[in-house]
């Protein structure tokens, strides 16, 4: 089956929020510059796209925005090896760091907006019959061609991947009063937002220029009221990182060597 062609779909991701449930570690930096190994959360989630081909990112920036475009203008000088010829005021990097062929716009979307005012303050950017839009916290080995490709074949305005996670409790198996076993963490039955969404352009219509639009709130509940929200099931690997128990999670499967959200993804589609 044809690739999607990746111009198509621009990346909008929500990474303006303030981390609170992090306290200290999030005080001086937003959370999607959290390192996952020797990169940011957000970088690991612009890989996930870009492996597949998908290399137009917007990110709406918030909480220390400044941070986030700093960490992308001042990445070679980090990463790279370097020579700096003072007479000739002249620097030439000679390697060390890998080249990133991205195309990425910062849109400073206001230090406390919700995520709904978010997507709405960056709908200039976004000239496209349809874009991605995700959170700035989130991990999965998601097949993003399929994703496309589900959407489209519906052809409703919006699609949201629907996961099943994992209870933080473990739970008893009961008979009566007597406790016949323990299932440890097992996976809740109902399916939750994965935050991988793909949306026509006619979604920008749901969301406002009010600080206090949440996404999730009228925005996609009056989507799905009116039977234009799709849901693409995604069995594979899924994690967010909302707690500071979360990030710890992550970067043990880093250390690992065991990163779903990188080896499980499928090739580019190009």
């Amino acid at each position: 089956m044809t690739a999607p062609d990746a111009s198509e779909f621009p990346v909008v991701i929500l990474c303006g929020g303030e981390g609170t449930r992090f306290g200290q570690a999030t005080q001086n930096m937003p959370k999607p510059l959290l390192e996952i190994g020797p990169e940011p959360m957000l970088v690991h989630i612009m890989r996930i796209y870009a492996r597949q081909g998908f290399k137009r990112f917007i990110l709406c920036l918030g909480y220390r925005g400044a941070m986030i475009k700093d960490y992308f203008l001042q990445r070679d000088i980090r990463e790279s090896d370097m020579r700096l010829d003072l007479g000739r005021g002249t620097q030439t990097f000679l390697g060390g760091a890998d080249r990133l062929d991205w195309d990425i716009t910062f849109a400073e979307t206001g230090g406390k907006s919700q995520t709904g005012a978010r997507v709405h303050r960056v709908s200039s950017y976004i000239d496209t019959p349809a874009f991605f839009l995700t959170y700035g916290d989130g991990l999965a080995d998601i097949d993003l061609a399929a994703l496309v490709r589900f959407h489209q074949a519906h052809q409703r305005i919006g699609t949201v991947t629907g996961v099943r996670a994992r209870s933080q409790f473990g739970e008893m198996k009961l008979d009566g009063d007597t406790v016949r076993a323990f299932i440890e963490k097992p996976q809740v039955s109902a399916m939750i937002n994965g935050g991988f969404f793909l949306l026509q352009r006619e979604f920008l219509d749901y969301v406002s220029g009010d600080p206090n639009c949440i996404l999730e709130r009228e925005p996609l509940q009056s989507l799905a009221a009116a039977g234009e929200l799709k849901v693409y099931e995604h069995g594979g690997f899924w994690q967010c990182m909302d707690t500071f128990k979360d990030f710890r999670a992550l970067n043990e499967l880093f250390d690992q060597g065991d990163a779903p959200w990188i080896r499980g993804l499928p090739d580019a589609a190009t």
